[in-house]
């Protein structure tokens, strides 16, 4: 049994009830019921279509809220890494699969990408999705203080649980409404792995499975509910740049010895020489992976990783500025720069307008989730514990967000490479605590129950009613294509990842090997 606001659902009532009414009646009570317990009115009357109205109903329904709110705690338990995210996957394509969706595991030679597609022809509108998790930040659920649920394990701080979630949950719907009234078209959801580390979506394009979309839907966890449009993002390039030396024994004859970690360390040295001549764009960091065994042993192998991001048009002069501060630690420390290995390498995002004023007004329509006084109580604490602006949950969506003029850097996404391939743009919806840090223990706390849930399934809910429109407007399509097209003239795709690259499937192998067993107490299965 599940209660939400002040109404108890018991899904085995439900489930009986089912059998005794028509759907059209469930409909019916579900929209009385569900402005009063899980979310806020629209915040204006839009006409509403049938086909948009069946979608927002479908994701509304209790069964349904429990449903993808169970499995998002689930992949919030699972906190599996880029390119290790089997548990997670699975348990997204199997869903899909049950619903009619036909499901092409391990593509673009990654075992934990897949495409879920239903439907045929034209338009072929893409959902994407996203489930990997970050080292090192695990935490206990909903508690507003540190206390990790493992101590340096894995956790859920960018909210990709919830993502690959809402997604799903968005494609199902559109696909039922489609199967409604005999909708023409195709719905594809891409399992999208190792967000994170930037990787999967460049390989996913050499692969060829975005080829043909017409248009894509992006989602973001967060504690607001908008959208935006233009570019946004750093481009980056990620890479390993490993160096080969000498042993010799550390004290007794050093000077036989060439240490492959003295290149490591010149380079970090150059780099951030470097970093005084960079402009404010540049984003610049690394950590060491391999530095020696023993202080005794000169090390004759080591390897650092960067990250190197800029504008698109800035990014690949500033990647070979690094590239040459290794080749010079080489030269220096008589070893040899043995393997400059990229691992990924992406454009910034280019949000398209037309498509962005189609998800306005769907995240308009969807309303704000009502937030509880459990649920405000929490964000609360959790604001006083950060030392930020006790205000609780947001009450009002979004404005359609122009670009600023003024661009100073910040993180990077991989759908950056997808916006350049079709018209894209991005739902960022809430459920997320105003005043929480990215990448942190306060976002993975608050990234399970009910706040969660019921931002998901708001974003589930835009993110459908969006695509129904994109599957049934063609002369608002029409725009969205026209516009990407014009902006492809000045702005062509030009992949930035080597032919050559290939996706790092030993990235975080052992270090989730080490985790799996011990979390295994944890999993909250659906």
């Amino acid at each position: 049994m599940i209660s939400v606001g002040f109404i108890i659902f018991d899904p085995n009532f439900t489930t009986m009830m089912i059998t005794q009414i028509t759907q059209k009646m469930l409909r019916i009570a579900f929209m009385i019921l569900l402005p009063v317990s899980v979310f806020a009115q629209s915040q204006d009357k839009q006409p509403v279509t049938p086909e948009k109205q069946f979608v927002l109903d479908y994701i509304s329904k209790p069964e349904s809220f429990e449903k993808y709110g169970r499995i998002s705690d689930a992949i919030w338990s699972y906190a599996e890494l880029g390119l290790q995210e089997y548990k997670s996957s699975a348990l997204l394509a199997k869903t899909l699969e049950e619903e009619g969706f036909r499901v092409e595991m391990g593509l673009a030679g990654m075992p934990t990408c897949f495409v879920a597609t239903y439907g045929s022809g034209q338009p072929v509108i893409g959902i994407l999705g996203e489930y990997d998790a970050l080292p090192m930040i695990s935490q206990k659920a909903l508690v507003p203080a540190k206390d990790p649920l493992i101590e340096g394990a894995p956790g859920h701080g960018c909210g990709h649980n919830t993502m690959g979630t809402a997604g799903i949950a968005a494609a199902i719907a559109v696909k039922n409404a489609m199967d409604e009234f005999d909708m023409k078209g195709t719905i594809k959801f891409f399992g999208s792995p190792a967000e994170e580390t930037l990787i999967s979506r460049p390989y996913m394009i050499r692969a060829g499975l975005f080829e043909g979309i017409d248009a894509v839907i992006d989602n973001h966890h967060s504690s607001k509910f908008g959208t935006s449009y233009g570019v946004g993002g750093n481009a980056l390039f990620s890479v390993i740049f490993t160096f080969r030396g000498k042993t010799a024994h550390g004290a007794g004859a050093p000077w036989s010895g060439r240490s492959a970690l003295d290149a490591v360390e010149l380079t970090n040295i150059a780099t951030n020489y470097l970093r005084e001549h960079l402009f404010y764009t540049y984003r610049l960091h690394y950590i060491i992976l391999e530095g020696g065994e023993a202080p005794n042993v000169v090390p004759d192998k080591a390897s650092v990783w960067y990250y190197v991001r800029n504008t698109d048009e800035r990014l690949e002069e500033m990647y070979e500025r690094v590239v040459n501060c290794a080749r010079g630690a080489a030269l220096a420390t008589g070893t040899e720069l043995s393997d400059i290995r990229i691992l990924t390498a992406i454009h910034q995002k280019h949000s398209n307008k037309a498509l962005a004023e189609i998800l306005q007004k769907n995240i308009e329509l969807a309303g704000m989730p009502e937030w509880s006084e459990e649920e405000q109580q929490y964000a609360r604490a959790m604001q006083k514990g950060l030392g930020k602006e006790e205000k609780g949950m947001p009450d009002k969506v979004d404005s359609l967000k122009a670009p600023s003029g003024k661009f100073t850097g910040g993180g990077s996404t991989d759908v950056g490479e997808v916006s350049l391939i079709a018209p894209t743009a991005t739902i960022v919806f809430p459920g997320g605590v105003p005043g929480t840090i990215g990448h942190h223990w306060s976002v993975v706390a608050g990234n399970y129950g009910s706040a969660a849930w019921k931002g998901l399934n708001a974003g589930a809910r835009a993110m459908a009613a969006s695509a129904i429109d994109l599957l049934t407007l063609p002369e608002e399509l029409a725009t969205i294509k026209a516009e990407f097209e014009e902006y492809s003239k000045e702005h062509p795709y030009k992949p930035f990842l080597p032919e050559d690259a290939v996706p790092p499937l030993d990235l975080n192998r052992e270090l989730m090997e080490k985790w799996r067993y011990i979390m295994e107490d944890h999993y909250k299965d659906y």
